[in-house]
């Protein structure tokens, strides 16, 4: 009998098993949840998001971008442009938000991509630099002050009124609601098809890539479309998901949106923290972040200063973070990768 190629563990089916029940229970969490927990809830999920596109885009790809407050920004502005400009509904007007990354991702990777190591990521810094500056001039848009979602499309966004009559709530903890039901529905979509991706032709593809680039080419990969695919693929999620937290925000300016403090240090922390190169190390890692920015946020500069203590003696201790380090000792891995040879029962039997 032929062996058979798995990738799925005992632990990864229990895993599955009781992430659908936390799944169903965050559906349900505003019948009973306050106000404030659904937008803490909010940012737990967006920064989610943003850390697993970064950690696809870092840890699977090897592309360590310092800019991806670019994509952020951008997909920000673009929400707020087709809105304001284009009378488009704020929910509908989210698809456009990635859209518009992507149009700044493909000049950006293809000067990017012709740097190698710190100087990428510099370059991607440099580049987001310059994309704010840029939009800082749209007048229509506010300028360098910024601008608010004009008051009649925050009222008459989808669905809002039956979120309202749903929950008997007012007009603003719906769109709180509603905000929350679309990141939470943005996670699981991107934890989903980052998992789908590394379990492909394409995931060994894109291994190779990171561990080393020649060796990759040398048995076919073709390693400068691997690249193409991350960086816009990270583009795209990474704009959806500024647009997504503008339109529950309602108000913009340049400098907001993109800041490197708020959409990438924090992001590279979370991942660093978490265990990079891993599904699961993110979600440890954002759930650390909130509980440090609840803890220290009245610090002012104590709160960085913890976090990058925090982050320097992780990659000094456990240089695969947190979840990389507990994974290591235990061999516990929830959404796992690697394909192993299994034995038909009949022969692991005759040989037990």
């Amino acid at each position: 009998m032929a062996y058979t190629v798995q990738t799925r563990t005992r632990a990864s089916g229990i895993a599955a098993i009781i992430g659908a029940g936390v799944l169903i229970a965050l559906v349900c969490l505003p019948l009973f949840a306050s106000r404030s927990f659904i937008q803490d809830m909010f940012l737990i999920l967006t920064m989610l998001v943003l850390a697993q596109f970064w950690n696809l885009l870092a840890g699977y790809g090897g592309l360590v971008s310092i800019g991806q407050q670019a994509f952020v920004g951008m997909g920000a502005y673009t929400l707020f442009g087709v809105v304001i400009l284009g009378g488009v509904d704020p929910v509908a007007a989210i698809l456009f938000s990635g859209i518009g990354a992507l149009i700044i991702a493909v000049p950006t990777a293809f000067f990017a991509f012709r740097l190698n190591g710190a100087y990428f990521a510099i370059g991607t810094w440099v580049i987001a630099e310059v994309v704010r500056l840029v939009v800082a001039q749209w007048k229509t848009l506010g300028g360098g002050t910024g601008t608010s979602l004009p008051r009649e499309a925050t009222r008459e966004m989808w669905f809002v009124e039956g979120i309202e009559a749903l929950f008997g709530v007012r007009s603003a903890a719906a769109r709180d609601i509603l905000a929350y039901w679309l990141a939470l529905t943005l996670a699981v979509a991107t934890i989903g098809g980052i998992y789908w991706l590394l379990r492909t032709r394409r995931g060994l593809a894109l291994a190779a890539v990171r561990d080393n680039i020649e060796a990759a080419k040398s048995v076919g990969v073709d390693a400068v479309r691997m690249k193409w695919i991350v960086f816009l693929t990270s583009a795209f999620g990474t704009g959806l998901t500024g647009g997504l937290i503008y339109m529950q925000k309602a108000r913009i300016s340049p400098d907001a949106a993109f800041s490197v403090t708020d959409w990438t240090a924090y992001v590279i922390f979370i991942v660093v923290i978490g265990g990079i190169g891993t599904i699961e190390g993110p979600i440890i890692g954002v759930l650390i972040f909130f509980i440090l920015q609840s803890l220290l946020a009245d610090f002012g500069s104590w709160y960085l200063m913890t976090l990058g203590v925090l982050a320097i003696t992780t990659m000094l201790v456990a240089p695969r973070g947190l979840w990389g380090l507990l994974s290591e000792r235990t061999g516990l891995h929830l959404f796992p990768v690697r394909r192993r040879l299994v034995a038909p029962k009949h022969r692991r039997h005759e040989h037990g």
